[in-house]
């Protein structure tokens, strides 16, 4: 039987980078879906691997070009390569020769602002990134940022901080509290990444700064390692990441056939926002209710009893749901069990974890426990629940 020689086609990324890890995946999608014959040749880090680059005998390379010395290298290729990085205002910046698909860094940040326009936040700021040659992407959020805010006629506050490392961890963190405080309060902060939003969580909770009564923060990635590492919940806009890669994968097929590439870069639109607890500002007056929310957003999965909420904000239980029932209209036990039903339904919503975890990890202590509160709360288990999202997102349910 006839075969087909396979190509061999290098991959240039960081797989230890979410956005990175996010676009190989969509080439792998592409690379099942379509059966295309490969072979795949990547390392952990390709900046281990670039010295020589150029010599390489294979037929063809897809890299990120976020870093100006992958386009450089790169530039002494004479296979066919696919760029993959941050979009740019000023065409110049794309590399000449080469086609390009770009994360729409426009579109990520004005889905961000609108977001925290939509849930009632009257002012904004960026926490961004120290600017190097690297961090182009941030620049061009930044930019998009400051257009929006002056656009009406405000000024954009925007804080990059300072790169972080054992050395400087207490000097970053001090940075970013004085920085936080001196915001004007409700404020809504964009973070470039959700590496970024994660620093900002941790600095509000050392400052005891509620979030997001006071400060709401989201993030870019929709990193779910980040947000196993985050107390309160982190709300992200999704890059097309996964997109960009099947996107690639094709143009490089293309190619390899003998299809001229697009001369304009493809940019492709953010998948959408996955919003929790960190923006979802709602307006509280009374600052027993202020308090005692941002202590349950942090511990209600760790299953806390509104006594402990009550001793947390320093008044008795009975004053507290008082509280809770004038400016709420429910109890200090029905918000917490909301956070712990959130907490699950997240966990659902992936097919990752198993439902005695999701049990366990968002407080509900047991599966026949968080049964009846599905049924009770939502009219269905949570296999049924589970089962749709997975559908709805044309996922296998796992057994």
């Amino acid at each position: 039987m006839k075969t087909t020689k396979a190509h061999q086609i290098a991959l240039l990324f960081n797989a230890n980078n979410i956005f990175d890890h996010d676009v190989i995946a969509g080439i792998a999608a592409y690379f099942g879906s379509t059966r295309v014959a490969w072979d795949i040749f990547m390392e952990e880090d390709f900046r281990l691997r670039l010295s020589g680059i150029e010599q390489w005998q294979g037929d063809g390379i897809i890299a990120n070009f976020d870093d100006p010395a992958v386009a450089e290298a790169l530039s002494r290729c004479r296979v066919p390569v696919v760029a993959v990085g941050g979009s740019y205002a000023d065409p110049a910046n794309y590399p000449a020769g080469v086609p390009y698909v770009a994360t729409d860094n426009a579109k990520l940040i004005e889905l961000a602002r609108q977001h925290l326009i939509d849930v009632g936040l009257p002012a904004f700021a960026m926490f961004s990134v120290p600017a190097t040659e690297e961090n182009r992407w941030a620049r061009e959020r930044e930019n998009t940022f400051r257009s929006l805010m002056e656009g009406d006629r405000l000024e954009a506050e925007i804080f990059r901080g300072c790169e972080t490392s054992v050395e400087s961890w207490d000097e970053a963190v001090q940075g970013q509290i004085d920085w936080l405080r001196n915001l004007p309060k409700p404020v809504g902060i964009i973070a470039v990444s959700d590496a970024r939003a994660r620093q900002l969580l941790q600095a509000c909770i050392i400052a005891d700064i509620e979030v997001p009564e006071q400060v709401a923060i989201i993030g870019i990635d929709n990193d779910p390692l980040v947000r196993r590492l985050t107390r309160i919940p982190l709300s992200s806009v999704i890059q097309g990441a996964h997109e960009m890669g099947g996107v690639a994968a094709h143009l490089m097929e293309q190619m390899l056939h003998g299809v001229r590439p697009p001369d304009t870069p493809i940019v492709v639109p953010p998948a959408g926002l996955n919003v929790h607890a960190s923006s979802q500002y709602q307006l509280v007056k009374h600052p027993n209710v202020m308090r005692a929310r941002h202590f349950i957003r942090q511990y209600a999965c760790q299953g806390i009893k509104t006594e402990q909420v009550a001793d947390y904000v320093g008044v008795s239980r009975s004053s507290l749901d008082a509280n809770f029932r004038q400016e709420l209209g429910c109890s200090v036990h029905d918000v917490i069990l909301s956070f712990k039903l959130n907490a699950a339904k997240a966990g659902l919503e992936s097919a990752e974890c198993s439902i005695e975890d999701v049990a366990l990890g968002s407080g509900l202590t047991s599966v026949q426990q968080m049964h009846r509160v599905f049924k009770r709360e939502l009219g269905c288990t949570p296999r049924a629940y589970r089962e749709r999202v997975l559908s709805e997102r044309g996922q296998l349910s796992p057994a």
